[in-house]
């Protein structure tokens, strides 16, 4: 008994596939409107695809039936599309240090001078609030119209991406730096967001440790400590970063 062998089927296989036309030698596709024909309107010819793959980028061109495929950086193609786009940020405030795009929408840096402020804290929502009038440092605000700000300490106006960036000793403001709202709703003119962030309500119900130095456990305490002073204490500020990482952090 003779046994048959898969040879001949593979190498017909084989051969079946090397006559296949690679999917870059086919003639360019064309577009399919979604209009009556009786208009007359002809197909759109394709001309460009673009490939992404996990680590590159394949741009093939189509002209009549020449077929060029080359790699392209994601980088370019997206500097290629952003030339058609127009940007503007409008008036900003005359405190304005930067402003930049991300993916969320345009952020706005704006500082807000050392000076005495009242702000005030409610702890029961049947009682007055206590006000206190305390000192401030220099403030950084990272702004977006119609949502809660960034807020962060500074002990002078910043001048280069190296200087130090400090927690801001207030109520209401995550570990990284993004404010708390509540029920408070900021306005979308980016020049009155840092007083309307001054003038909500605080509260002590959020996490309140880890802003200042002598009383690190509960940034209240701080407050009840400078009440009716002049001068903030720049000693008690505590690092965070520099003014490079607020430059180019998410803010997601």
């Amino acid at each position: 008994m003779t046994r048959k062998t898969a040879e001949p089927e593979t190498a017909t296989a084989t051969e079946d596939s090397e006559r296949q036309p690679l999917p870059t030698s086919q003639p360019p596709r064309t577009f399919s409107w979604a209009v009556p024909e009786e208009l007359g309107i002809p197909p759109d010819p394709l001309r460009l695809r673009l490939d992404f793959h996990h680590q590159a980028v394949e741009m093939t061109f189509f002209e009549d039936e020449t077929v060029t495929t080359k790699m392209v950086s994601a980088m370019d193609v997206a500097h290629a599309l952003a030339s058609e786009l127009s940007f503007g940020s409008g008036l900003l405030p005359s405190n304005t240090l930067w402003w930049r795009s991300t993916r969320s929408g345009t952020v706005v840096a704006v500082y807000e001078a050392p000076r005495i402020r009242i702000l005030a804290l409610q702890k029961d929502v049947r009682k007055p609030p206590k006000r206190y009038t305390i000192p401030l440092p220099g403030l950084i605000f990272l702004c977006q119209p119609g949502t809660p700000p960034w807020v962060y300490a500074v002990k002078r106006k910043p001048t280069k991406e190296s200087d130090i960036v400090y927690k801001a000793p207030m109520a209401n403001i995550f570990a990284n730096g993004r404010s708390c709202p509540g029920s408070h709703k900021y306005p979308n003119r980016v020049a009155d967001m840092a007083e309307s962030f001054f003038t909500s309500f605080f509260s002590s119900t959020a996490d309140l440790s880890n802003r200042s130095v002598k009383f690190p456990q509960n940034v209240i305490h701080l407050w009840e400590f400078l009440n009716k002073k002049k001068k903030y204490p720049m000693a008690d500020m505590v690092k965070m970063g520099t003014i490079r990482d607020l430059m180019n952090m998410g803010m997601d």
